[in-house]
């Protein structure tokens, strides 16, 4: 489902990775594990193809880093979702014109629309918010809806940029019970974090970030 093959990137005078190979199966649940500025973002920009490898590929379901036609890369961004730490809601929109504004933009019509939105809340318990304004919500809420527009096209993918890095430790816990979820029907997830505390109580694969390569780590359960 996902391969990074030798890939090596570095920003101007900034190298990222150096000969970076990792797998992930369709399925999986992974956690992405490393020091700030290790370059998590930057691996999960290198999977969505917002920047390419200098050298080595990225295979993302059907498409390739180095094949990819730029016109194709739309098509690629609609099977993936993308969550971020700090929401990226529209707030000059209530949530359920939030969560239009991305089928809209693809064409999808109307009636398509307002069934995909009701159970993409339905799917983050939020389907009595659907007229709020972001400004009237928790930040656990908007993180919900975030998720919400996530899944909303039906995702093979969805990576998870620190999506709890703002959140209390219970709120956390929510937002990734719902990632979980939503895993255990068959959508792989990358989830970015340097919060080895929340991952110590789930079972998932542990890729550590480490100078410029991935290392599958072990962490010692957190004892309830």
């Amino acid at each position: 489902m996902l391969i990074f093959n030798h890939v090596d990137f570095s920003y101007p005078n900034q190298p990222v990775f150096q000969d970076l190979n990792l797998q992930v199966e369709q399925g999986e649940f992974v956690f992405l594990i490393g020091k700030s500025g290790i370059g998590k973002s930057t691996l999960l920009k290198l999977i969505y193809m917002d920047c390419f490898p200098n050298s080595g590929y990225v295979q993302v379901g059907e498409f390739s880093s180095d094949s990819i036609k730029k016109k194709n890369i739309p098509f690629l961004r609609r099977k993936i979702g993308v969550i971020f730490q700090d929401f990226q809601l529209l707030n000059d929109r209530n949530v359920y014109d939030n969560l239009a504004f991305v089928l809209e933009v693809t064409g999808t019509p109307r009636k398509e629309i307002k069934r995909r939105i009701i159970h993409a809340l339905s799917e983050v318990g939020l389907t009595h918010k659907q007229t709020n304004m972001p400004e009237e919500l928790s930040g656990g809420e908007k993180q919900r809806v975030a998720i919400a527009r996530a899944i909303i096209n039906d995702p093979f993918l969805i990576l998870a940029d620190e999506p709890t890095g703002n959140l209390d430790p219970e709120t956390a816990d929510e937002i990734l019970s719902i990632l979980k979820k939503i895993n255990s029907r068959g959508t792989s997830v990358i989830f970015a974090t340097h919060n080895y505390e929340l991952i110590r109580a789930y079972n998932a694969k542990i890729l550590k970030l480490d100078n410029g390569k991935a290392v599958k780590v072990v962490l010692k359960k957190k004892e309830n």
